[in-house]
């Protein structure tokens, strides 16, 4: 069986700066040390400070293909495991490769890499989170296409923060560094405003600073007790929005506790697939991609009595957190107008169960 290849991954606030700087260094010093490293993507968008330090370093050519008429490069994994270096920097790791691709994400191509034994350094911005993606939408009023499951975090060996004052920030950005003379302005009326960037930097410097102490917890705290029993449920229904947010709020609190979760959908009569819009049934479908994606399990249950599938499945994953949307109030009606909703409280009291109802 092949060793796995370990995973480090540079997180930053935003573009500008320095993750990929950071990693060409780190690269030219496992040069100097002997390693057999190759760069097998990096963009440095024009930066000169960046593309000088590509010189010198060993490069896998990337993989060129045609999408609408134009010539694009992408990650070439198969001249990877050919060559099998020690150690390669993949850049860009919340990227959508091109219909085709053997997959759809750049971070599961690093996973692949991974599983070949090799290791990989890579680079992201925090807003590319998954889990985070409404916190990040609020505060700069964009919603990020292109986002990485919180797992990569959670298996990663290292995960090392990149900060910058955001006085800095921007005196780079004025200074030309993280973008062409075109673009500088419009960054600065949208993006780069000190406010937003103080408040991407705290969650930058949280999110690191809470995978350092759940790797603490899961390396150190495990040994003397190896049992993680925290099993969270997140209960959603085919309402898209708060299903969303459920499960990216569900997921970190199960990363917080190195915990096991699972999502419930209860398919009801008026629920079934012929009396909801195609359009909800394909907001369930991606709902239930995402919350994998995030780690969790789903579970589907064709069920009139939701309390009667939500017992079931408590005590049957023994449950021990059940999250519920707040204004997800037909849940409640539903379970009011049955007879076991003094059974699910005794069944929750029982089993120790706490109930999260999640903004």
């Amino acid at each position: 069986m092949v060793k796995k290849g370990k995973l480090k991954i540079y997180i930053g606030m935003s573009a500008g700066v320095g993750k990929t700087y950071r990693m060409l260094l780190e690269a030219h010093q496992l040069l100097r040390d002997g390693v057999n490293v190759k760069i097998a993507y990096v963009e440095t968008h024009g930066r000169q400070e960046t593309q000088a330090l590509i010189e010198g370093l060993p490069e896998i050519p990337r993989r060129q293909a045609f999408y609408k008429g134009k010539r694009l490069d992408e990650l070439d994994t198969q001249a990877i495991f050919l060559i099998h270096p020690e150690v390669v920097v993949i850049d860009e790791l919340a990227h959508t490769n091109i219909p085709g691709s053997k997959n759809e994400k750049r971070w599961q191509d690093v996973m692949d890499v991974i599983d070949a034994g090799i290791d990989v350094i890579t680079a992201i911005n925090i807003q590319h989170i998954e889990s985070i993606n409404d916190e990040v939408k609020q505060i700069t009023g964009v919603e990020v296409k292109e986002r990485v499951p919180d797992r990569i975090l959670q298996v990663a060996d290292e995960v090392v923060n990149i900060d910058l004052p955001a006085d800095e920030l921007i005196r780079r950005l004025r200074e030309g560094k993280i973008y062409d003379s075109t673009k500088i302005q419009q960054a600065l009326t949208n993006f780069f405003q000190p406010e937003k960037i103080l408040q991407l930097r705290e969650l930058a410097l949280k999110e690191v600073a809470g995978q350092v102490e759940r790797k603490v917890d899961y390396q150190i705290t495990a040994r003397t007790n190896p049992f993680r029993h925290e099993h969270f449920l997140a209960c959603i229904s085919s309402n898209h929005e708060i299903a969303q947010r459920l499960i990216r709020k569900t997921a970190r609190l199960a990363s917080y506790y190195n915990s096991q979760w699972f999502v419930l959908y209860v398919q009801t009569p008026k629920e079934s697939s012929n009396k909801i819009s195609l359009a909800a049934q394909r907001h369930l479908i991606n709902n239930f991609k995402n919350a994998t994606e995030l780690g969790g399990e789903v579970i589907q249950k064709k069920e009139r009595d939701i309390a009667r599938a939500i017992i079931d499945v408590i005590e049957e994953k023994k449950i021990t957190t059940v999250c519920i949307g707040k204004p997800h109030l037909q849940l409640w009606q539903i379970i009011l107008k049955t007879g076991v909703f003094n059974q699910l409280l005794r069944t929750l009291s029982k089993n120790d169960v706490d109930l999260v109802i999640l903004s």
